[in-house]
């Protein structure tokens, strides 16, 4: 039986895995498709830290890296710092990274999420955040962030 709050999703980037891992994983690169600020640290129990854009104020994320398979596969806890329903490190993310077509195929599952709402939430951010990620790992610009439609 499977969990009933998780994300799946699976894209197509065109891009090579050594590009798609960079973008995942390089704070310089991060911020160029989500966020404000980022810091990785990237072992297993390494620090991932995001400050994201949110609203009127920035929100920030905060987990440990627990699986680093360089260019092929990341796993790193996960959570909002000040949110109780998905405090930092409450949730899995987990991304493979598969060579196919001349590109990537990024497979991601999200999980641990504790409802519908926020399931439901996550899924719009991962939508916004992945569409940004497949333009500037094939070498477009994203343009400004705001942050995933409310």
């Amino acid at each position: 039986m499977s969990e009933p709050f998780v994300i799946r999703r699976e894209i197509q980037i065109a891009a090579p895995p050594a590009s798609v891992f960079a973008f995942l994983t390089d704070p310089q690169k991060i911020v160029s498709w989500m966020g404000l600020e980022a810091s990785t640290e990237l072992h297993p129990g390494g620090l991932y830290f995001l400050k994201g854009v949110g609203g009127d104020h920035a929100r920030a994320a905060r987990g440990a890296f627990r699986e680093v398979v360089p260019v092929h596969r990341l796993a790193y806890s996960f959570g909002w710092e000040g949110r109780e329903e998905v405090p930092p490190g409450s949730s899995l993310i987990e991304i493979d990274l598969i060579d196919k077509d001349s590109g990537t195929l990024l497979r991601m599952t999200h999980s641990g999420l504790p409802n519908a709402e926020q399931c439901a939430s996550h899924e719009k951010g991962w939508a916004h955040y992945l569409g940004r990620l497949t333009l500037v790992a094939a070498g477009q610009d994203p343009g400004p962030d705001h942050g995933p439609a409310r």
